[in-house]
C-alpha cells in the first residue's frame, strides 16, 4: 500500500484542472503509528488484505479506500470501515465463518477508537454532509480530468484511483442517505477491466482508438433486430449481443464480461489481418467473422455430420443480419465454454450443449413457435441468476466428480470408474440425445453407482429409427422433446466404460501394436526356417519345399489374429453397455473368422506336407518353375484383405476419404478394419511424407534383419542341431523330467536371450538411424553454423542483412517478391539484400539485446561498451560502426602493417581492405579523431593549421602518394600521443589543460618534423603570425605558443557536458576504446551463457523461417504458466539460511562468480553496502532468484515477449530520426507513439499465471502471496488467475463455494477483474491440467504457449516469435500445424556432472530426436512446455492437456495424441529456443525418471496409444511405438534378457548340462557352441543408443568437441549414471503396468547440491536397484563357482563383464554420486541415522523416513491394491528364488553326490530349523529383553553354542565342509527372500496370524544385512582421503573447468561478512 497514489485534496480548489495535491503520494508511508499515540498522528492502516474468505469480496474495497484517505479525510475513512462492518455483520450474524469472529472483534475495536478520534476532525456538521462533500470533490475532479487520454502515466493512474475511491464513496453515501441524484454517474465512475476499458471512461485510451478495436466493438454492440428486452423482463435495452445472451440463458456476469473482451480481441486481430481483402478498416468485414466461424465450429459441424444430424447454426439471407447471427453463435459457444469448468475437457459434451442452445437461440431470434407449447421458443432453463451453471453445468459436473471419487486417489482399477474420456465419448453416439433437453437427470448417463441386480440388455434400434424420423420432420432439433416416455420405475444402471477399458496388463502392448509384433514374430520364424535350410542365396527360397515352409509363417499369423480377437473381447467386456450392436457383432465375427483360419491353414499345411499336390503354371518364365499347392492357394485367399490395405497405403487420399466419409459404401468398407469412432479417422499424410518415413523404416528394418540373421540366428543353428544330437544321461541334480532326451532345457536356455535381444535391438537400430538422419537434417538446415566467437566475428558483417530478411517485415511492394520460400534463394537474400534503414533497425535491436545482457549481469560495463553499436544517421547510408569487440587490435595491426610496408598505396589499401573490420577501424579512427579535433580546437590559427594538415593527408590519399608524402615509421609514436590525448579528454579534468596543450604540440611537432616529408606549407602558417604579432622584444618573449592562449581560448577543454554533446562524449569514449583495446577483447563476452545465446541467435538468422509480418498483422498469442507452491522469489532469510549446509546466496556467488561481480558493479557498491539498502536488497533477491528455478525467472523471461513486441512495433511505426534517437530516447520524446506501442502489445500478447492457491495464501498471510503481488506490480500486464475457496453461510450453515478469479495489480494492490463461479472443486483429476483448465478461459489470442515455471526466455528469442506464429499459415502436408514444437536449452547443466549428463540427454531429445520424429516420421506429440498451440483448435477439442486421474499422469503428451487423433498436425522448429531447468542431484533426477516412467506405463494402457497404434499405417505405427512406450519397453526387455540369460546359465551349470555339452563340443572341436553360450554380450550394444546425443553435440559444438565431451563423460562415469538410470526406468515402468501406483513425484528444484543420507538412498533405491543388483551378483557368483572345472576364466569375463558392471552400478552408484559420500564425518552420522531408522517402530502417523517399518509397509502399497491376477504373477516371479536351493543342495559335499529327491526335502528341514531359531530369538526378545536381560543373554548364548555344536558334529560325521556352509548360504538366502515376497503377496490371508509378524522380523533382518553389505565398502573407502578428492573431481569436473569454488560449498563454509 505504500505506493498508493490517492487524490486527497481536490476539495480546496474546484476551479483547478490539475490533479489533486501531490502530498497524498506520501499518505500511506506516513501512517506508521498505532492506536495509543497522539490524535494528531494518523493511526496505522487497518489490514485490508488478510480477511476472512467469506467476506473478502464484499468488504475489501471499503477497507482499502479507508486506508487510502484516512490521512486527509479521517471521518470518511471511519464511515467506510463502518460500512464494511455493517456488511460483514449482515452476511454472517452468528460469526460462524472461519476467522469472522476475530475479524469483527478487531474491526469493532478500531471503529470505537476512530469514532472518538475522528469526530472532531470533520469539516461539516453531520457525517452525511462530510461524506457528500468528499464525494462531490472526487466527482468534480473526475469530470474535469476525463476530457481526453493523458499520456502522463502517473496522472492517468491518479484519475483511475480517484474513480475507484469515488465509486466506493458512492456506495457508502447511498447507504447513509438517499443519493439518487448521483446514480447516473456511479455506473461510470470505475469499472475494473482486463485489457479493454469498455466502459465510457476508457474510450479515450490508446487501445480503444485502434480502428480494428472500434470495428469489433461496434459489431458486438450492434443490437438491431434483437427481440425486445421486455420479453426477458429486463429494464432498459440490451447493451450489446452478450447482454442479450446473458438475459436469454442466465450466464454469469463475470463470464459475460470475460468472453465479451475475448471475442472483441479475436475479431479485431482477425479483422486487421484481413484488411487487405476489405474496403474499409473501420467496419468489421465478413471475412474475419467467417474465419472465426470456421475455426470455432469445425469440430461441431464434424460432430453433427458424424452423428447424422443437421447442425443448428442457421444464418439469414440478409448479409447485415448474417454477421450479427455469426457473432451471436460464436459468443454463445464462448459463453458455454467459459462457464463449463471441468466440462471443457469434454469437447463433444460442449457440442451437445451448444447444439440445443443454438437451436433455442435461433428460435428466439426468428420468433419461432414451439410445437409443444404453442408459445414462442424460449430457453429450456430460462435466463435466471446462474441458471446455466446450476441447471446445465452442475449436473454433468456432479457425474464427473462422483466418478472421480471412485478412483480413490489413483488406487482403484481404471475399469471401475468413468474418466473424462469415457464421459465425453458417450456423446460420440446418437444415444446421447436420449439425455434430452432439458436434461433427464434420471438418465443412465447420470447414474454413477453400478447396480447389483442383473438387468436384461435392452435393444433400442427401433426406437432410435423412429426418433430419427421425427427429428427429420422437426428439423433435427427437438431431439429431447419427443422421446418415448421413460420407464421411470426402472432402476438406472451404471453404463460403465465407453469404447475402451484401461486394463493393467502387458498384453496391452501386443493389443495396441499387434501388427508390429506379428511382423517381428513372423520375420523371426521365417529367418529361422531359412537358416535351418542353410540357404546360400535368397533365390533358393523359390524352391517349392522351402517356399512352402517359409509360408508356414501365416499359420502363426492366424494364431496371433485369434489371440488379438480374444483380447479384443476380453479387454472391452466392461464397455459392453455403451457399445453399439454392430461393434459387438464385428468382435464376434472377427473371433469366428480368426478361429476358422487358425483351423483351416494348419489343416491345409499338414495335408500339403503329407501328400504334396502341385498346381504348376506352364508359362515360359521363372514363374513356371513355382509350384502352387492347396496351402498356398489358402494363404493367397487369407492375404486378400492385406492386399487391399497395401493398395490403400500407397494411395492415402483414397484411404482418408473412405474413413471420414458418411457414404454407406465407405462405412461398409471401413467397418471391418476399425471401429467407427469420432476421432482417429483421416490421419493419413501426403504421399511424399509416406514415402519419406517408409524409406527410413525400410532401411532400419533391413539393417536389423540382416544383423539378426547373420549374427544372432544363423550362428545358433549348428549348435542347436548338435545339442539335439548329444544325449545327456547323467544330471548333477534330481532331474524332474528324465524321459526328455532332446535337451529342450538347454535349447531354451541358449535361444531365449537371443530372442529377447531380437525383439529389443530394433530400438538400437532406430537410435543409429535417428543419429544419421537427424544429423543430416540438421546440417541441411544450417544448425551449428556459428558455434564459436571466432565464427561469430567472421560472419558478423552478414548479420544485418540476414536480420533484415528474417525479422524485418517486407515493404508492401516487396510482398510479392518474398512469397514462396525457395531454400537457396532465401539463403542468397540473407547475405546480400539490404534496405536503406535495415542497418539502423539491426543496430537498435542489437543494442537492446546487449542492454538486456547487462541488466541480467551476463556482461560487465566494459563489455557493454565493447559490444554496443553506436546509433547515428550514418546508418541510413549503410555505414556501420561495428562494435569494438570486432575491431579489437585492428587499428594497431593496421599501424604495424603500414609502418613496415614497402610498395604502392593501392596495394596497401587492398591489403587493409581485405580485412573488412580493419578497414572499418582505420576509417572510423581517422573520422573520429578529425571530428574530435574540430570540436576541441577553437582558436582561429589552430583551426587553420589542423585544417591544412588534414587537407594534406586527404590530398595525398586522393593522389595515392601517401607513402611518398609521409614517413610511416613514426606512426606508432603518433598513435601513443593520440591515445594520451584521448585519455585526457575522457578523464575531462580541468587541471589537465596544460597536458592537453602539451600533447597537441607534441603531435604537431611529430607530424611536421618527423612524419611529413614536406611540411613547409604548414610551418608557414605558423611563422608569419609570430612575426606579425611582435611589437617589442619583451612582448615577443611571452607570446603564447600554438594551441596555447592567455585566456585558454585556443582549445575547448574540458569538452562541454550538455545533453547535446552526449554523442560527442560517447564518440570520444569509443575512440579511446578503439585505440586501446587489445587482444583480450577477442574473448568478449567472457560469460559462457552470453556467448551461447549470441551464437544461437546469429545462427538462427540463417535458418529457414517465415517472413515476419508487421506487429499489427501478426497472430495474437497468450502465454500461460501453472504454479502451485513452487518458489517465486527467494527471501533474504532463505538466501542466507544454511539448512542445506550452505546458504543459497553463498552457493550462487561461487557458481556464478563473474555474474556476481557484474551485479556488484551494476549496483555500484560492495556486498556489505547491498545489505544496508532496502532497494538493493530487493535487487539482490532478484539476482539470486533469476539464477534458480523460480517463478520470477520465468515471468521475467516471458515478459520479454512484450518488450520485443514494443521494440518491433516501434521499428514498424517510427521515423528514421526517432530510430536514431534509440528506443529509450524516443520513449522520452514521443509519449503518444509509445502509448500506441503499449496498446499494440496488449492487443497481441497476454500473460496469465495460474496460481492455483493464491487466494488461500493471501488469506493466510503466506509470503508467497506477497511475492506474486510484487510480480504483478513489477510487470503491469501480468495477470494472475486463482481458485477461491470460500464458505457461504446458508441457513446458518457454511457451504463451500469455488470461483475462478482473475486479478491484476492496481496501485500496489491486487484488483479483481473477473469472477466466475464453479460448480464445485476444480481439482478432480491431475493437478496441473486442472490448474491450466481453470485459467485458460482468461487467455486471449489465436495461439497459446504453455510454459512451466522452471523455464526461461530471452529477449533475442522473443524477437522471432512473430515469425514462429506465421508457421500456423504454412501448410504441412495436408493440413496447417496445430502445435508448433520448439527446442529447449537446459540451463542447469553447468555445475555438477549429473546435471551435465542430464542436460545433454535432454538436449539430444529436444533437438535431434524431435527433429526426426516431426519430419520425416510425422509422430511428434507434445513433450512439455515451450510448445505453441493453435488455441482455437484446442479449446474446441478438449484443451491443451488431458486430466483424468492417474491415466493422464503425463498430461502433456496426451495433448499431442489428442491433436493427432483429431487430424491436427504437429511440427518442430529449431530457430527459436526457450530455457528450461532440470534436476541436478541423483535423487531428484531419479524421482523425475520415475515420474516419467510411471507416465509412460499409464500411456501404455491408454486409449490414445491404442488408437494411434491401430489406425496409423504400418510404418507410422512403428515410429509411434519406438518414440513413445517402445523406448521404455525395450529397456525393460533388455534387462529381462539379462535375467533370462543368467537363469538359463544357472540351469545349465547346476543341472550339469553345460559341462557335458561344452566337453562334447571340445571333443568334436566345435567352436560355435561355446560362442553361442557366450552370446549375451549384446548388452554393450546399448551404448549405441547414445549416438544421437554425440551427433547433436557434434552438430552444435563441432565433432572434435563432441568426441572430447564423450570421452570426458565416460571418465566422469556417465556410463554408470545412464546404467543406473536404466534401472530406475524399468522398475517403475514394469511395476506400474502390473500393479498401478503411478503418481506425481515432486522432485524439488533447489539449487544447492547436498549430501543425501545413507538411509534416504536405501529407501529410494532398495527395491528398484539394490535387490536386483544383489540378485544379479548372486547369479554371477553361483555361475562362477560351478563353471570353473571346464570353462576358462577369460571366457567367463567376456561373457559376464557387462553384467558385473551393471550389478555394481545398481548397488553403488547412489553413493558414488552423493556429494561428500566418502567423508568420514558424514559416514559416522549416516551409520547412526541408519541404525535409528531400522530400530524405530512404525505405525499410524510415523513417516517412512522415520521408521523402517513404516517404509516397508508403504513399499507393499502396490500389492495391497492389486487384484488376484497381479498377486498370482508376483508369486510366480518369486518362485525363481527356489531354483538356487534346488540346484545347489545337490552340489554339497554332505549330500555325497546323491540325486535322490529326499536331499531337497531335507534342505527344507534345515530352512525350517533356521526359521525356528529366528522365531525363538524374537520371542526371547519379546519375553525377556526388558525385564530379564541376563536371562535373554544366557538364552542367546545357549542357542549360539547349540548351533556351533551341530555344525561341528555334521562336519565330523557327515563330511560338512566350509564350502558347504558357503553354498548353503547361497542356496538358502534366496529362498528366504522368495518366501518373504510370497508372504507379502498373500498378506490379506496371513496378516492376522503369527506368521506375518515373523515375516516382518525376517524382512527387517534381510534389509539390515543388505544395508551393512552396502555400507562396509563405503566406510572402508572413506578412510582414504584420495577417494573423496577423486569423487569431488568427477562429480564437479565442469565446475573445476570453470574455476568455480566447489570445495568451500561442500565444506559448508560461509564467507565472513
Amino acid at each position: 500500500m505504500s505506493s498508493e497514489i490517492v487524490p486527497a485534496d481536490p476539495i480546496i480548489d474546484y476551479n483547478s484542472t490539475t490533479e489533486p495535491t501531490t502530498h497524498a503520494i506520501a499518505t500511506s508511508s506516513s501512517l506508521t503509528s498505532g492506536y495509543d499515540v497522539d490524535h494528531d498522528d494518523p493511526p496505522e492502516p487497518f489490514d485490508s488484505e488478510r480477511l476472512p474468505p467469506t467476506l473478502a469480496r464484499e468488504i475489501q474495497r471499503f477497507l482499502r479506500v479507508a486506508n487510502s484517505i484516512q490521512t486527509q479525510e479521517p471521518r470518511v475513512a471511519y464511515m467506510c470501515r463502518f460500512q464494511a462492518f455493517e456488511i460483514a455483520h449482515n452476511m454472517d450474524r452468528n460469526s460462524s465463518g472461519r476467522g469472522v469472529r476475530q475479524f469483527k472483534t478487531s474491526l469493532l475495536r478500531r471503529l470505537e477508537h476512530d469514532d472518538k478520534t475522528t469526530y472532531g476532525k470533520r469539516k461539516e456538521k453531520t457525517d452525511i454532509r462530510e461524506l457528500r462533500r468528499v464525494y462531490q470533490a472526487y466527482k468534480q475532479y473526475i469530470i474535469k480530468s476525463g476530457g481526453g487520454f493523458d499520456f502522463n502515466d502517473s496522472h492517468r493512474k491518479t484519475v483511475t484511483n480517484a474513480k475507484r475511491i469515488a465509486s466506493v464513496l458512492y456506495e457508502v453515501l447511498k447507504t447513509f442517505a438517499d443519493a439518487a441524484g448521483h446514480q447516473a454517474l456511479a455506473a461510470e465512475l470505475y469499472v475494473p477491466y482486463n485489457i479493454l476499458p469498455l466502459d465510457h471512461g476508457g474510450i479515450q485510451q490508446a487501445i480503444m482508438q485502434l480502428p480494428e478495436i472500434k470495428a469489433a466493438v461496434a459489431a458486438v454492440r450492434n443490437i438491431r433486430g434483437l427481440p425486445s428486452a421486455q420479453d426477458f423482463h429486463k429494464c432498459g435495452p440490451f447493451i450489446d449481443l452478450f447482454d442479450f445472451l446473458q438475459c436469454c440463458f442466465g450466464f454469469q456476469e463475470g463470464n459475460v464480461a470475460n468472453q465479451r473482451e475475448h471475442l472483441i480481441l479475436l475479431l479485431a486481430n482477425t479483422h486487421i489481418r484481413q484488411s487487405h481483402k476489405q474496403t474499409s478498416i473501420s467496419k468489421l468485414g465478413d471475412v474475419a467473422v467467417d474465419e472465426l466461424m470456421k475455426k470455432f465450429f469445425k469440430n461441431y459441424t464434424n460432430w453433427c455430420k458424424f452423428l447424422g444430424r443437421t447442425n443448428n447454426i442457421r444464418l439469414p439471407w440478409v448479409k447485415q443480419e448474417a454477421q450479427q447471427y455469426k457473432i451471436l453463435y460464436i459468443g454463445l459457444y464462448l459463453l458455454i465454454w467459459g462457464e463449463a469448468a471441468n466440462l471443457r475437457f469434454m469437447p463433444e459434451c460442449l457440442c451437445y450443449i451448444f447444439h440445443h442452445m443454438a437451436y433455442e437461440l435461433h428460435g428466439m431470434l426468428t420468433g419461432d413457435v414451439s410445437l409443444i407449447t404453442g408459445e414462442k421458443v424460449m430457453p429450456a432453463y430460462g435466463g435466471g441468476f446462474e441458471s446455466f451453471l446450476n441447471n446445465v453445468v452442475t449436473p454433468i459436473y456432479r457425474v464427473i466428480y462422483e466418478e472421480a471419487e471412485k478412483n480413490k486417489s489413483g488406487t482403484a482399477d481404471h475399469s471401475t470408474w468413468r474418466n473424462y474420456d469415457d464421459l465425453n465419448e458417450y456423446f460420440w453416439s446418437p444415444d446421447c440425445f436420449q439425455i434430452g433437453w432439458p436434461m433427464h437427470l434420471d438418465h443412465e448417463f447420470f447414474c454413477v453407482q453400478a447396480s447389483n441386480k442383473h438387468k436384461v440388455k435392452k435393444t433400442v434400434d427401433e426406437k432410435k429409427k423412429r426418433e430419427a424420423k421425427e427429428d427429420e420432420q422437426l428439423g433435427l432439433n427437438r431431439d429431447e422433446e419427443l422421446r418415448v416416455p421413460r420407464n421411470d420405475h426402472r432402476e438406472p444402471r451404471w453404463l460403465g466404460k465407453t469404447n475402451f477399458v484401461e486394463i493393467r496388463s502387458f498384453w496391452q502392448i501386443f493389443r495396441s501394436f499387434d501388427r508390429m509384433w506379428s511382423f517381428f514374430i513372423l520375420s523371426l520364424q521365417a529367418m529361422i526356417i531359412m537358416a535351418c535350410h542353410d540357404l546360400g542365396s535368397p533365390l533358393e527360397m523359390l524352391d517349392a519345399i522351402i517356399f512352402e515352409d517359409v509360408m508356414s509363417v501365416f499359420i502363426t499369423c492366424a494364431i496371433l489374429k485369434l489371440i488379438q480377437a480374444i483380447l479384443d473381447i476380453v479387454f472391452t467386456w466392461k464397455a459392453r453397455f455403451t457399445m453399439d450392436i454392430s461393434r459387438k457383432r464385428k468382435l464376434l465375427l472377427k473371433l469366428l473368422v480368426a478361429i476358422i483360419w487358425a483351423i483351416v491353414l494348419p489343416v491345409y499345411y499338414a495335408k500339403s506336407r503329407k501328400k504334396y499336390a502341385c498346381y504348376s503354371t506352364h508359362y515360359g518364365s521363372w514363374l513356371g518353375q513355382l509350384c502352387f499347392s492347396s496351402y498356398m492357394v489358402a494363404v493367397a485367399i487369407y492375404l486378400m484383405t492385406n492386399a487391399i490395405e497395401m493398395v490403400l497405403f500407397f494411395v492415402p487420399v483414397v484411404s482418408k476419404y473412405i474413413e471420414i466419409s458418411n457414404n454407406r459404401i465407405c462405412k461398409t468398407l471401413s467397418w471391418w478394419t476399425q471401429p467407427r469412432l469420432y476421432v482417429g479417422r483421416g490421419m493419413q499424410e501426403t504421399q511424399i511424407s509416406v514415402f519419406k518415413y517408409t524409406l527410413f523404416w525400410v532401411l532400419v528394418l533391413l539393417s536389423k534383419f540382416l544383423f539378426s540373421y547373420s549374427f544372432e540366428i544363423k550362428p545358433l543353428i549348428g549348435p542347436t542341431r548338435l545339442i539335439l544330437k548329444i544325449g545327456v544321461q547323467n544330471y548333477d541334480w534330481h532331474e524332474l523330467f528324465p524321459k526328455v532326451k532332446s535337451n529342450a532345457g538347454a535349447i531354451v536356455a541358449i535361444w531365449a536371450p537371443i530372442i529377447v535381444v531380437y525383439f529389443m535391438d530394433t530400438q538400437i537400430w532406430y537410435s543409429v538411424f535417428c543419429a544419421i538422419f537427424g544429423g543430416l537434417y540438421g546440417i541441411i538446415h544450417h544448425l551449428g553454423e556459428i558455434r564459436t566467437l571466432g565464427m561469430l566475428r567472421s560472419r558478423f558483417h552478414t548479420l544485418p542483412s540476414a536480420f533484415n530478411v528474417c525479422l524485418i517485415p517486407p515493404s508492401a511492394k516487396n510482398d510479392q517478391k518474398t512469397e514462396g520460400r525457395n531454400f537457396f534463394r532465401n539463403r542468397f537474400h540473407k547475405v546480400s539484400e539490404t534496405r536503406s534503414n535495415a542497418f539502423s533497425k539491426f543496430v537498435l535491436v542489437w543494442n537492446q539485446i546487449i542492454n538486456t545482457f547487462r541488466l541480467e549481469d551476463l556482461i560487465s560495463n566494459r563489455e557493454l561498451d565493447l559490444m554496443k553499436i553506436p546509433m547515428s544517421s550514418e546508418l541510413f547510408s549503410n555505414m556501420v560502426r561495428w562494435p569494438i569487440f570486432l575491431l579489437a587490435n585492428k587499428f594497431s595491426t593496421a599501424i604495424s602493417i603500414t609502418r613496415d610496408f614497402v610498395g604502392k598505396d593501392d596495394i596497401l589499401l587492398r591489403k587493409i581492405k581485405k580485412d573488412k573490420y580493419m578497414y572499418s577501424a582505420v576509417k572510423e579512427c581517422y573520422e573520429s579523431l578529425k571530428y574530435v579535433l574540430e570540436i576541441l580546437i577553437v582558436g582561429n590559427l589552430e583551426k587553420r593549421v589542423v585544417s591544412c594538415l588534414l587537407n594534406e593527408i586527404e590530398g595525398s590519399i586522393g593522389r595515392s602518394s601517401l607513402l611518398e608524402d609521409f614517413k610511416m615509421s613514426e606512426l606508432p609514436v603518433l598513435l601513443a600521443k593520440c591515445t594520451e590525448l584521448v585519455e585526457l579528454l575522457v578523464e575531462g579534468n580541468e587541471n589537465q589543460h596544460g597536458n592537453v596543450v602539451r600533447v597537441l604540440q607534441d603531435m604537431f611537432e611529430l607530424v611536421t618534423n618527423d612524419i611529413m616529408t614536406n611540411s613547409s606549407r604548414i610551418l608557414d602558417l605558423v611563422s608569419p603570425q609570430q612575426v606579425e604579432d611582435s611589437f617589442a622584444y619583451f612582448s615577443r618573449t611571452i607570446e603564447p605558443q600554438l594551441f596555447e592562449s592567455a585566456d585558454d581560448s585556443s582549445i575547448n577543454f574540458p569538452l562541454p557536458d550538455t545533453s547535446d554533446t552526449r554523442l560527442l562524449n560517447e564518440q570520444v569514449k569509443r575512440l579511446h576504446l578503439l585505440l586501446t583495446v587489445k587482444d583480450k577483447a577477442l574473448d568478449i563476452p567472457a560469460n559462457l551463457e552470453a556467448r551461447r545465446r549470441i551464437s544461437f541467435f546469429a545462427t538462427s538468422l540463417f535458418t529457414d523461417m517465415p517472413i515476419a509480418p508487421k506487429i499489427r498483422n501478426m497472430l495474437s498469442f497468450s502465454v500461460m504458466t501453472p504454479h502451485y507452491m513452487e518458489d517465486i522469489n527467494y527471501s533474504m532469510k532463505e538466501l542466507n539460511s544454511s539448512k542445506e549446509e550452505v546458504s543459497i546466496l553463498f552457493y550462487m556467488q561461487k557458481i556464478y562468480p563473474d555474474e556476481w561481480k557484474n551485479f556488484l558493479e551494476r549496483m555500484e557498491c560492495e556486498y556489505s553496502d547491498v545489505l544496508k539498502d532496502e532497494s538493493k536488497k530487493e535487487e539482490l533477491r532478484n539476482w539470486a532468484s533469476f539464477r534458480s528455478q523460480t517463478l520470477s525467472r520465468t515471468v521475467r523471461g516471458m515478459m520479454y515477449y512484450r518488450e520485443a513486441l514494443r521494440v518491433q512495433a516501434f521499428l514498424d511505426m517510427a521515423k528514421d530520426e526517432e530510430i536514431v534517437r534509440g528506443f529509450d530516447g524516443a520513449e522520452r520524446n514521443n509519449p503518444a507513439l509509445f502509448a500506441q506501442l503499449d496498446a499494440l502489445a496488449d492487443l497481441k500478447f497476454t500473460y496469465i499465471i495460474s496460481c492455483q492457491i493464491y487466494g488461500s495464501q493471501k488469506s493466510s498471510g503466506d509470503p508467497h502471496a506477497n511475492d506474486i503481488l510484487e510480480l504483478m506490480k513489477r510487470y503491469a500486464s501480468v495477470r494472475v488467475a486463482y481458485i477461491e475457496e470460500k464458505e457461504e453461510i446458508v441457513n446458518d450453515k457454511p457451504r463451500k463455494v469455488y470461483s475462478s478469479i482473475l486479478v491484476k495489480a492496481v496501485d500496489g494492490l491486487d484488483q479483481e477483474i473477473y469472477r466466475i463461479k464453479l460448480p464445485g472443486p476444480p481439482n478432480i483429476g491431475e493437478g496441473k491440467p486442472e490448474n491450466q483448465n481453470h485459467a485458460i478461459i482468461f487467455t486471449r489470442g489465436e495461439a497459446l504457449q504453455t510454459i512451466d515455471m522452471n523455464q526461461d526466455n530471452y529477449l533475442e528469442e522473443a524477437f522471432k516469435m512473430r515469425n514462429l506464429l506465421q508457421e500456423f499459415f504454412q501448410q504441412q502436408g495436408r493440413r496447417p500445424p496445430t502445435i508448433l514444437g520448439l527446442r529447449e536449452h537446459i540451463f542447469t547443466g553447468s555445475v555438477s556432472s549429473l546435471a551435465w549428463f542430464m542436460s545433454y540427454q535432454e538436449t539430444s531429445f529436444v533437438t535431434i530426436v524431435q527433429r526426426l520424429i516431426a519430419n520425416p516420421l510425422r509422430v511428434r506429440f507434445h513433450y512439455g512446455h515451450p510448445d505453441v498451440f493453435d488455441r482455437l483448435f484446442h479449446i474446441t477439442r478438449g484443451g491443451i492437456s488431458k486430466a483424468s486421474k492417474t491415466i493422464n499422469l503425463s498430461e502433456d503428451v496426451f495433448a499431442g495424441f489428442n491433436s493427432t487423433l483429431r487430424r491436427g498436425c504437429i511440427t518442430y522448429h529449431e530457430y527459436l529456443q526457450v530455457g528450461k531447468g532440470r534436476d541436478v542431484g541423483l535423487n531428484q533426477i531419479s524421482k523425475f525418471e520415475a515420474k516419467v516412467a510411471n507416465g509412460n506405463s499409464e500411456q501404455t494402457l491408454s486409449r490414445d496409444i491404442y488408437r494411434l497404434g491401430q489406425w496409423f499405417d504400418f510404418f507410422r505405427m512403428l515410429s509411434c511405438y519406438f518414440t513413445t512406450i517402445g523406448f521404455y519397453f525395450s529397456n525393460l526387455i533388455s534387462v529381462i534378457g539379462i535375467y533370462v540369460f543368467l537363469y538359463g546359465q544357472l540351469y545349465l551349470v547346476l543341472s550339469g548340462l553345460q559341462k557335458t555339452l561344452v566337453l562334447e563340443a571340445r571333443m568334436h572341436n566345435i567352436q560355435s557352441l561355446e560362442t553361442a553360450l557366450a552370446s549375451q554380450s549384446f548388452i554393450q550394444l546399448g551404448l549405441l543408443t547414445g549416438l544421437p546425443m554425440v551427433m547433436e553435440i557434434g552438430l552444435e559444438k563441432g565433432f572434435l568437441t563432441a568426441f572430447k565431451d564423450f570421452i570426458l563423460m565416460q571418465l566422469q562415469l556417465a556410463a554408470v549414471f545412464f546404467t543406473f538410470s536404466l534401472g530406475t526406468k524399468i522398475h517403475h515402468y514394469g511395476r506400474t503396468i502390473l500393479y498401478g501406483g503411478a503418481k506425481y513425484r515432486p522432485t524439488g528444484r533447489k539449487v544447492v547440491v547436498f549430501h543425501a543420507s545413507f538411509t534416504e538412498n536405501y529407501r529410494l533405491y532398495s527395491r528398484s536397484h539394490f535387490v536386483k543388483g544383489f540378485e544379479l551378483v548372486l547369479l554371477l557368483i553361483v555361475y562362477d563357482l560351478f563353471r570353473r572345472s571346464y570353462q576358462s576364466s577369460m571366457a567367463y569375463v567376456l561373457i559376464t563383464y557387462s553384467i558385473w558392471f551393471m550389478s555394481i552400478t545398481w548397488l553403488f552408484a547412489p553413493f558414488l554420486f552423493n556429494p561428500s559420500g566418502f567423508s568420514w564425518d558424514k559416514i559416522v552420522d549416516d551409520w547412526k541415522d541408519w541404525n535409528k531408522w531400522i530400530r524405530e517402530q512404525g505405525g499410524i502417523g510415523i513417516q517412512q523416513d522415520k521408521s523402517w517399518q513404516s517404509w516397508w509397509n508403504d513399499e507393499q502399497e502396490h500389492l495391497r491394491r492389486s487384484g488376484l491376477g497381479a498377486r498370482f504373477f508376483e508369486i510366480l516371479l518369486s518362485v525363481r528364488f527356489f531354483m538356487y536351493q534346488y540346484g545347489l543342495v545337490y552340489h554339497l559335499d554332505i549330500s555325497q553326490h546323491s540325486k535322490n529327491f529326499l536331499v531337497y526335502l531335507l534342505s527344507w528341514v534345515v530352512i525350517l530349523a533356521v526359521f525356528l531359531l529366528f522365531k525363538a530369538v524374537n520371542m526371547g526378545r519379546q519375553q525377556f529383553s526388558a525385564n530379564y536381560h541376563l536371562v535373554f543373554r544366557l538364552f542367546k548364548a545357549f542357542l549360539f553354542i547349540a548351533v556351533v555344536s551341530i555344525i561341528i558334529t555334521l562336519s565330523l560325521i557327515c563330511e560338512l565342509s566350509l564350502k558347504d556352509v558357503i553354498v548353503c548360504c547361497l542356496a538358502f538366502l534366496p529362498t528366504g527372500w522368495g518366501l518373504i515376497l510370497i508372504a507379502q503377496a498373500v498378506r490379506p490371508k496371513i496378516e492376522n496370524r503369527g506368521v506375518w509378524e515373523f515375516t516382518q522380523v525376517l524382512a527387517k533382518a534381510y534389509d539390515y544385512g543388505m544395508g551393512v553389505i552396502l555400507f562396509a565398502p563405503i566406510a572402508i573407502f572413506s578412510w582414504l582421503p584420495i577417494i573423496s578428492a577423486f569423487q569431488t573431481r568427477f562429480l564437479f569436473n565442469e565446475a573445476f573447468n570453470r574455476h568455480l569454488q566447489i570445495q568451500p560449498i561442500l565444506a559448508g563454509k560461509k564467507k565472513k561478512q
